[in-house]
């Protein structure tokens, strides 16, 4: 039986998310809280396996409240928000940054038309993010964070004609792009193209917390923009995206893969066939196997690939699958990542010399 704690300051909201999760024989509710003071205190008295907290609450806020839980008593939490407002969807983002899992858009009325879709995505969420484990998140660190030397060796030749750096992520994503894209100090010569799974609705805030925390251009790719150097581009909701070999995108409304639009491998795919040995492939936290065989396909074609490390990983499905395929050349955490990219992207070896 999966124990959930609620925390919404609105009594209408607890009765909706209260009946959707109940309707499953494995869910049962434990607590509800209208507070951010009341979610800590019951956080640590009912036990929860999971706690959906809202963001906008009177006495403290989502981001506060995760944060002393996940000091106090840490339990998987994720943000259930609105979509209708940017600032709150910006403000759910710094509650991952303070240790949540993830974000998710919070269930309209019931006559609704988006209704059954959240609904089952919350579902789907709180099943799957209960048995994700998580630590006492240490001030100014990451949840699951590997402490790390910040110098790499190397041991096989790399192309110093990289045009592009391709990215794939899920839980945990936001977090670990945050950390890399924070210990990148210099301008990367490089355009960074990114699929992250959201909920649909948040990708516009995801932009715009990445820019605000790490001071690093972040955009929503459109349909044949050419990608700049020094910009991170992340896949619009809805849409498979795609890029040519002169770095335009494509955006594709065809059918989902693994049960995913947008799909890393969509994005890894284009990248195989377009830029051949010319592209830096990086698979990240997340559940499943969305990107795997791609990731697989760019190394096949003389490119160069990285999964993130099982230690520094949320939930290793992504990048373990690409391990089991033999995937990916290196095996790196977040800031090792940012070290790679520091070492032999900022210090030349895209130059082309």
């Amino acid at each position: 039986m999966i124990r959930v704690l609620l925390v919404d300051d609105s009594d209408v909201s607890l009765m909706v998310l209260r009946e959707i999760l109940e309707k499953e024989p494995d869910i049962f509710v434990v607590g509800k809280a209208k507070s951010g003071k009341e979610a800590v205190y019951l956080a640590s008295r009912v036990s929860p396996d999971i706690i959906t907290m809202d963001i906008n609450m009177p006495d403290m806020d989502g981001f506060t409240t995760t944060r002393q839980i996940m000091e106090r008593t840490p339990v998987p939490i994720i943000i259930v928000s609105g979509i209708d407002n940017l600032e709150e969807i910006r403000a759910s983002f710094r509650a991952v940054e303070a240790g949540a899992l993830a974000v998710f858009r919070k269930p309209p009325a019931l006559n609704d038309p988006g209704y059954e879709n959240a609904a089952q995505e919350l579902v789907y969420a709180v099943k799957t993010f209960s048995e994700v484990k998580v630590i006492k998140r240490r001030t100014n660190n990451l949840v699951l964070q590997k402490e790390t030397d910040n110098s790499l060796s190397i041991p096989i030749q790399i192309s110093r004609q990289i045009r592009a750096i391709v990215i794939g992520a899920s839980t945990g994503g936001p977090q670990v792009i945050q950390e890399i894209l924070k210990n990148i100090p210099g301008k990367l010569s490089l355009p960074l193209v990114m699929v992250q799974h959201m909920s649909p609705g948040f990708i516009e805030g995801l932009a715009l917390w990445l820019n605000d925390s790490t001071g690093f251009p972040v955009r929503i790719a459109k349909e044949g923009e050419q990608a700049q150097p020094g910009t991170l581009y992340l896949a619009p909701d809805k849409k498979h995206t795609g890029i040519t070999a002169d770095l335009r995108f494509t955006l594709s409304s065809s059918q989902p893969e693994h049960n995913l639009r947008p799909s890393v491998s969509y994005l890894f795919r284009s990248a195989a066939k377009n830029l051949g040995p010319y592209v830096i492939g990086i698979l990240l936290s997340g559940m499943g196997s969305d990107g795997a065989e791609e990731l697989l396909q760019i190394r096949q074609g003389g490119g160069c690939t990285i999964i993130q490390d099982k230690e520094s990983s949320f939930v290793y499905g992504m990048p373990g699958a690409a391990e089991l395929i033999n995937a990916g050349q290196f095996s790196l955490s977040p800031s090792e990542i940012a070290s790679f990219l520091n070492q032999y992207l900022i210090g030349g070896m895209s130059d082309g010399n």
